[in-house]
């Protein structure tokens, strides 16, 4: 049998519409109906809801990320980078790139008079870094310029901070293994000064980073000129990859190149894992709200037998009846649809106030700001998710729609009109 919605007629559709309309002894129907429209649209509006926090958390997962990183990273192939001002200025002078910096990563333990902590420490230029990274971070004390050459100053994450139980101008040791030309490692320490305590709002970063000048960073590792590795900033944070793939072209196959959806790509797999399936558990809503569609339709073909027959006995073919179930059904999971697609924009645009009103008018917090780093729940409405969610509710209900139409379809005049 043949269908094509593109021929419904004028007759087809008035029919179709006449049968939304309940009659007294329909009124059963008619709420399974609207049960099933409202299905659909909370379906829909939820998928847009969830997904739309979902990419706000994304986005500010990577926007903390990036506080105390960068877009990309170049470095040679032994791990450091010589002659890193020329090697600097060419990165710099690659289209896209707004800044460059160097960096010096080492890691070993800080130790204060009560307590001895693992830690990560970034040797940085101060007046670069300002340029690549840092953007986001809010320093609790004190600032990069704190950091000069051969001054032994250090700034440390919050926690971290709190941890070694230490205040502005109080010293810390670092205790760094670094290689001794003999294939082994021996310790070096030295003494820094307590001048700055940042808050990035990452775990990562608040709880084991310290920051020093790339200067004492190069003289406790003993490089003399060199650094670990160049980090550079994009004028757009999603063309990094293409940019670390150009510079490597260009830098030729003794450096290597990175960027931070590579260095991060686990944060982002698991998020991308978690909006996977938070979609196709949402999606179950709409599959019941389509199970809802068949069985309100099936119903409906059941109370009328009798008016199929007597249409298909004044000459209207299956195709016909066909087109009339479909109108019925398509109209209940479109407007579903329709109602839902707004509903979720709207909230969806509005999340960031409405919280807000629901904890204080309930006198709870959702996400507390003494357990969460993000106390806000933000929300990023892309017109992407809405088209497929939107399209993807109107195939499952207008496919919905098939089956109730091709058993109305179906109906014998001879055997529904013998007894009437």
């Amino acid at each position: 049998m043949c269908f094509n919605a593109a021929m419904i007629n004028a007759v087809e559709l008035f029919i179709g519409l006449r049968y939304l309309r309940a009659k007294r002894r329909t009124r059963f129907v008619s709420f399974i109906t609207l049960i099933s429209l409202l299905g659909v649209a909370l379906g829909v509006a939820a998928l847009i809801v969830i997904l739309s926090v979902m990419n706000g958390f994304e986005g500010e997962l990577r926007d903390r990320l990036l506080s105390m990183t960068a877009h990309g990273y170049v470095s040679e192939i032994d791990g450091t980078v010589g002659e890193w001002r020329e090697i600097r200025d060419q990165v710099e002078a690659e289209a896209g790139v707004v800044a460059a910096a160097p960096l010096i990563e080492m890691e070993g333990m800080v130790r204060t008079g009560r307590s001895l902590n693992a830690v990560m420490v970034h040797g940085v230029d101060p007046v670069a870094e300002k340029a690549v990274s840092g953007k986001r971070v809010n320093f609790v004390a004190g600032n990069l310029d704190e950091l000069a050459p051969d001054s032994r100053n250090i700034i440390l994450g919050q926690y971290l901070a709190l941890e070694l139980g230490v205040k502005i101008d109080d010293g810390v040791t670092l205790l760094i293994p670094r290689p001794d030309g003999n294939g082994s490692l021996e310790p070096k320490l030295e003494r820094f000064i307590v001048r700055g305590v940042f808050q990035a709002g990452v775990q990562d970063h608040d709880a084991s980073l310290a920051l020093v000048h790339v200067a004492d960073a190069a003289r406790l590792m003993s490089l003399g000129d060199r650094v670990s590795q160049i980090r550079f900033l994009t004028d757009d944070v999603m063309a990094a990859p293409a940019v670390s793939a150009s510079l490597q072209e260009h830098l030729g196959s003794n450096f290597s190149t990175s960027d931070w959806t590579i260095e991060n790509e686990s944060y982002f797999r698991a998020i991308r894992l978690e909006k996977m399936m938070m979609s196709l558990l949402l999606s179950l809503i709409i599959g019941v709200a389509a199970f809802n569609i068949v069985a309100s339709l099936v119903m409906v073909v059941t109370d009328k037998t009798n008016d199929i027959a007597i249409l298909r006995t004044l000459g209207m073919g299956p195709a016909n009846v066909v087109r009339i179930f479909f109108i019925q059904g398509a109209v209940i999971g479109w407007l579903g649809v329709f109602v839902g697609v707004v509903l979720g924009v709207l909230l969806a645009t509005f999340v960031p106030t409405i919280v807000p009103l629901l904890e204080s008018a309930f006198g709870f917090q959702v996400m507390p700001g003494d357990v969460y780093y993000v106390s806000a729940i933000p929300s990023i409405l892309e017109a992407e998710d809405v088209g497929v969610i939107a399209l993807a509710a109107f195939v499952l209900t207008s496919l919905a729609t098939l089956y109730p139409a091709r058993r109305a379809a179906n109906v014998d005049p001879a055997i529904a009109l013998r007894y009437e």
